[in-house]
């Protein structure tokens, strides 16, 4: 497993987000929440999906299946909390040993 980058920036984290990861950096919103192991799994997970996806698939793949979740749940919250990425990433994240197990492409199981 690779040792990931993590940076603090209250910009780039979409307002109501405390977290957001595009390949291969973190970024979190303030310097505290280095310390919240269970959203740095999180992250950590996202990481794994991008890299096995080859990184621009996954994120065609990521707004497509919101779009769609968008119009299937008209709610924003619903649609994003339902995207396979982010159903495997919550599922998992307290399982901070989760990455030494997880299986390729773990997130099809969560379409």
């Amino acid at each position: 497993m690779y040792q990931s980058v993590i940076f603090i920036s209250k910009h780039i984290v979409p307002r109501g987000y405390i977290g957001i990861t595009v390949y291969p950096v973190i970024f979190l919103k303030a310097t505290a929440l280095k310390e919240n192991l269970i959203l740095v799994n999180h992250e950590k997970i996202h990481l794994n999906q991008q890299l096995e996806l080859l990184i621009v698939p996954f994120y065609i793949i990521y707004i497509l299946e919101f779009l769609i979740r968008l119009i299937k749940y008209k709610n924003w919250c619903l649609a994003y909390r339902n995207i396979s990425f982010e159903r495997e990433a919550f599922k998992n994240e307290m399982d901070l040993d989760f990455l030494k197990i997880r299986r390729i492409w773990n997130f099809m199981y969560y379409f």
